[in-house]
């Protein structure tokens, strides 16, 4: 446990909750949780289920109905053909991520992985006496690992099955398996949403009801896995989890109704404004912002015009403009000290408020706020 990192955010976030405890209004922008509730045929769903008393163990791996009406929506939505058979519906993305590594990595194995990541991906490797192996990413790949990076970075500990093609004909090659996290699939701006299964059968995707279906709570995810790992990852899940959340499940059905994805593509509009607003006004502030974000609600931004400690000057930023934001130190080692992450999970005008509250807190402390160009 001594290799298992705290998340830091949540540091800002209990200091924020103090200071608003004791009267002052903080703007948060530091949880990727979207601010808009769980869509009203998802929440309709959840109360005829407790109403029909379905609050009982499912399927470890899901209830039958669930699993269909995922594949269904790879088929009309993506256009990938998936058999229930392959999907297994976990307990949040994050028990997701623990049920593939649990199944696919033993001591002593290599995971390579991009750094800035997720932090729980390293520590769950960790978990099970692998040893995630970081590759630095930066702007001028849009943050992404290459083909080149994967090979160059290829060892002798680092296994699994299996440009994101590339990649995987990459991996499949050193006889190793390919992990993708595509739980902002739908919140996609520049583009179409697709998937990593429109290139092979052979990866494993984990997807999420939290972020494009706003269910963040209702803690409900899934796995494609290949036919023949789907039966370990079942005996994982029935010892970790016993099952999903029955209401949950039952209250899932409704997220690929057409009404409720109305709502939700209504939303990623309205993410894409934030998004839209927010980018040139962290610029003009200074902060150094080379890729415009093409999806998700995440800006990661670098601070070094500011500070030469991203967590320093998040606690600045909390303390003096009200405003809660992430330290790049939470997603890696890779340059983190001068990068700070921006959720823009908040109404327009909050996201307005908290810029204007930033911009008087740099003006205070170096002068007037001068614009950067990237």
């Amino acid at each position: 446990m001594a290799d298992i990192e705290p998340f830091h955010v949540m540091d800002v976030q209990d200091r924020a909750h103090e200071l608003e405890a004791k009267g002052r209004r903080i703007i948060h922008m530091e949880i990727g949780q979207p601010d808009f509730p769980a869509p009203p045929p998802v929440a309709e769903a959840a109360i005829e289920a407790i109403r029909r008393r379905r609050l009982g163990y499912t399927a470890s791996i899901g209830i039958p109905e669930l699993r269909r009406a995922i594949s269904d929506y790879y088929r009309d939505r993506l256009g990938v053909a998936v058999p229930p058979s392959r999907i297994v519906v976990t307990a949040g993305a994050s028990g997701a991520f623990l049920l593939v590594l649990g199944v696919l990595v033993n001591p002593g194995d290599e995971v390579l992985l991009p750094d800035p990541c997720y932090p729980c991906n390293r520590h769950f490797v960790r978990l099970f006496e692998g040893r995630p192996r970081a590759i630095p990413v930066g702007a001028s790949r849009q943050y992404q690992l290459t083909d080149a990076d994967v090979r160059a970075n290829w060892g002798r500990a680092t296994r699994g099955r299996g440009e994101l093609r590339a990649i995987i004909g990459s991996v499949r090659r050193a006889g190793g398996f390919v992990v993708v996290d595509e739980i902002y699939q739908g919140l996609v701006y520049d583009g179409e949403a697709s998937t990593a299964l429109e290139l092979a059968d052979d990866v494993f995707v984990v997807n999420s009801f939290s972020k494009y279906f706003n269910m963040t709570g209702w803690r409900l995810g899934w796995i494609v896995a290949p036919e023949s790992h789907v039966r370990e990852i079942e005996k994982l899940a029935q010892n970790a989890f016993i099952c999903p959340s029955a209401p949950a499940q039952y209250a899932a059905l409704a997220a690929f109704r057409a009404d409720t994805l109305s709502v939700l593509e209504e939303r990623r509009r309205e993410f894409q404004r934030r998004r839209d607003y927010m980018v040139p006004a962290l610029r003009e502030l200074g902060f150094r912002i080379p890729v415009m974000p093409q999806g998700a609600f995440y800006i990661y931004a670098g601070c070094e015009s500011f500070s030469a400690d991203s967590a320093d000057f998040t606690l600045r930023v909390l303390e003096e403009a009200g405003v809660a934001i992430t330290p790049g130190l939470d997603f890696g080692s890779n340059r983190s000290e001068g990068h700070v992450r921006f959720a823009y999970t908040r109404s327009l005008e909050d996201l307005k408020e908290g810029v204007g509250s930033i911009a008087r807190m740099l003006q205070g402390s170096r002068g007037p706020v001068g614009s950067n160009p990237g």
